[in-house]
C-alpha cells in the first residue's frame, strides 16, 4: 500500500508564531564541522612554520663586527644610529630568523657580550652578522 500524500502535499508550511525564523546562516552553523581536538590546527600551524638555522660567521668576519664596533664605541657619546642584521631564537622551536634592528646604541656591554640601544633592548653580540653605522650624529 503506497500513499501519494495528496491530501497534504499542497498545504501551506507552518510558521512559528511566538520564534523568529534562524537565519540561514545560523542554521548553516549547526551543521558545521565540530573540532573534536581543541588547538590542534594552532599545533599544525606552528609546525609548518619554518625557522632558520644561525649563520657560523667566519674568523675574518666576526674580525670586521669586531673593528665595527670599535669604531662606534670610540663615538659612544653621540648615540650613533646603526642598522644591525642578527640572530633571534625563536621561543617555541629551534632555529629563529635574521631581523634588521636600525635605533641608536647607548652602550656596548663587552661584559656580558650585548649591545644596549637606547630604548634599552639590546642585541647579542655573537648573534650579529652584519653592522652599518648609518650615521655618527643623528
Amino acid at each position: 500500500m503506497t500513499k501519494d500524500y495528496s491530501d497534504i502535499i499542497n498545504l501551506p508550511h507552518k510558521t512559528p508564531t511566538k520564534h523568529p525564523r534562524m537565519s540561514r546562516e545560523n542554521r548553516a552553523s549547526q551543521f558545521a564541522p565540530f573540532a573534536a581536538l581543541v588547538g590542534y590546527d594552532q599545533v599544525l600551524t606552528e609546525t609548518r612554520r619554518l625557522t632558520d638555522d644561525q649563520i657560523l660567521l667566519s674568523d675574518d668576519a666576526i674580525e670586521e663586527i669586531n673593528e665595527k664596533l670599535k669604531k662606534i664605541e670610540k663615538d659612544i657619546s653621540s648615540h650613533p644610529l646603526t642598522e644591525i642584521t642578527h640572530f633571534e631564537k625563536d621561543s617555541k622551536k629551534q632555529g629563529g630568523e635574521y631581523t634588521k634592528t636600525t635605533k641608536k646604541i647607548k652602550k656596548i656591554d663587552t661584559i656580558e657580550q650585548k649591545i644596549i640601544f637606547d630604548d634599552n633592548t639590546f642585541v647579542l653580540i655573537p648573534n650579529i652578522i652584519d653592522i652599518n653605522l648609518i650615521s655618527p650624529n643623528e
